[in-house]
């Protein structure tokens, strides 16, 4: 397989001097599924920010598709845009209660210069069905959908203009149990049907276990363990793992 996404010795510190990430490398070849795992202040969130290219590294670099990532460069950093999406966490903060839901759904085609008029209606059709909406949908407002649907229409808004990855930030956190498990199934067909690649970043070892063939734990801004998730699940090396699988609370198997 080739990495699509790959971070080299990448670091980065804030302006007043606070180190978030330190010489984090690792690759997420095309069509997989891992985890990002790691407790509150370990680095979670500033990796995501690398990873979407909302901000560069201090040192190292950010690579996709084999080149590093500029973001002084407009044009390519477009193409990376439609080749990589993301679901956030709160599926009642992301989506915006005074648009319908197909206008949502719809905003990155118009965004990226990816599709207008009946061609982005279709595809918003065609993504809606893939995440198990009806198409009428698309009329209706944020408040007439639960938690869980709302989230299915976030994964909708993400997959609309045809990814090549997907960046799915805590996506199940907000949820109760069983919706949980239904999204992440969710997740684990649109991988499969679309050879899509989805990074999760996470907290809860039981979600990238029931999603993501390999994994990354992070801790105080560094990468102490990766590997295959049942592998690294099964016989933690580092103290930190074995910490984490055994305080947070873990999914049955899906």
């Amino acid at each position: 397989m080739n990495a699509i996404l790959q971070l080299c010795d990448a670091s980065y510190r804030y302006r007043g001097g606070s180190v978030a990430l330190q010489a984090v490398s690792f690759a997420v070849d095309e069509g997989q599924n891992i985890g990002l795992v790691g407790e509150s202040g370990a680095g979670k969130t500033t990796l995501l920010r690398l990873l979407l290219g909302l901000a560069a590294p201090t040192s190292g670099s950010v690579m996709f598709d084999g080149v590093a990532l500029d973001r002084r460069n407009r044009e390519r950093m477009v193409q990376f845009r439609r080749s990589v999406q993301t679901v956030f966490q709160d599926p009642y903060a992301s989506l915006d209660p005074r648009q319908s839901i197909g206008r949502s759904v719809s905003e990155p085609l118009r965004s990226l210069g990816i599709a207008t008029g009946a061609d982005a209606r279709a595809r918003v059709e065609e993504a809606l069905n893939a995440v198990g909406l009806p198409a009428d949908s698309a009329t209706r407002y944020p408040h007439e959908f639960s938690g869980g649907q709302r989230q299915r229409v976030a994964i909708a808004r993400a997959v609309v203009g045809h990814p090549r990855v997907l960046l799915a930030d805590e996506p199940v956190s907000a949820l109760d149990m069983t919706t949980r498990i239904q999204v992440l199934d969710l997740l684990a067909e649109l991988g499969q049907n679309n050879n899509l690649t989805v990074v999760m970043v996470s907290h809860d070892l039981g979600a990238v276990a029931a999603l993501c063939s390999r994994i990354v734990v992070l801790q105080r801004g560094r990468v102490v363990e990766q590997g295959d998730t049942s592998t690294v699940l099964a016989a933690p090396a580092e103290p930190y793992t074995r910490t984490l699988l055994a305080s947070v609370p873990r999914l049955p198997s899906v």
